[in-house]
């Protein structure tokens, strides 16, 4: 079984959010993987090992691809560090790329690799867009399970149980291979991912997050492989959305204190008049 894997270089949401010129400055920020991409690649290793015995499957291969400036190799080396086994850069800009320019690469990726599964995080968490998913998953004419929480693979390994939460409780559905997955933050839960080989009552670790890179790991993804090709190689033309502008938003007024409800509907209704 062959899962790509496409993930994101972004800032760290933790740091502090400044403006210059009309833009979010970047200057001296640390970068990871967005987080639910994370998830994606720990649910990809889940897939293709033996958790009960921490040994990788035969014949799996998990490839990390991003579309990023030369320093995103930093977190695709980190991917493999985790037990990701091979990786692809397209090298760009973020103001060259938007969603369907996302979409559009990593269709030919996808046609080039034919891996069984895309698993991918739900949304990237700078933007928040939720699209590039549901837009490759379009293009490539495949089925698609989206804010997946649980991943059951089929004994044949021809189809995929996809757990999904939704506003009245879970709904499963089942999609065959190949396939694409989008995947919520229960996917990284000690059950949620099953491939008929780890023993059923086997458990991860509780954990909030993704598996940590092990020296070894780390020391062996440099010498991974990792293939460097230029957005131009795509034929992907100028991208139909772009940044104009960021503004902060203004301060919140300080609350009021009011004596009672006949006061407080008063002033809902003559002065923030939403009623």
């Amino acid at each position: 079984m062959k899962i790509l894997v496409p993930m994101k270089r972004v800032a760290d949401p933790a740091m502090k959010i400044k403006l210059k010129d009309g833009a979010v400055d970047l200057t001296g920020a640390s970068y990871i993987i967005s987080t639910f991409d994370e998830y994606a690649i720990e649910a990809a290793l889940r897939l293709c090992e033996d958790g009960s015995k921490n040994a990788r499957l035969p014949d799996t291969e998990i490839v990390v691809v991003t579309l990023g400036p030369d320093e995103a190799a930093k977190e695709l080396r980190k991917a493999m560090g985790m037990g990701a086994d091979r990786a692809i850069h397209v090298v760009t800009t973020d103001g060259a790329i938007d969603a369907i320019a996302v979409a559009k690469v990593l269709e030919k990726i996808v046609a080039e690799e034919k891996p069984d599964l895309v698993i991918m995080g739900k949304q990237a968490v700078d933007g928040d867009a939720n699209q590039v998913g549901q837009m490759l998953a379009g293009k490539l004419g495949w089925p698609q399970a989206t804010f997946a929480a649980s991943i059951e693979l089929g004994a044949d390994k021809a189809s995929a149980l996809v757990g999904r939460e939704v506003d009245d409780g879970v709904e499963y559905k089942r999609v065959p291979t190949p396939a694409l997955i989008t995947v919520d933050l229960r996917i990284v839960a000690p059950t949620s991912v099953k491939n008929g080989v780890t023993p059923a009552d086997f458990a991860y670790p509780n954990s909030d997050g993704a598996r940590i890179a092990p020296l070894k790991g780390i020391m062996a993804a440099k010498s991974k492989p990792l293939a460097t090709k230029a957005l131009a190689d795509f034929g992907v033309g100028e991208p139909v959305i772009r940044e104009q502008g960021v503004e902060l938003m203004p301060a919140r007024a300080a609350g009021q204190f009011v004596p009672d409800v006949p006061t407080l509907v008063n002033k809902l209704v003559t002065e923030a008049k939403v009623l």
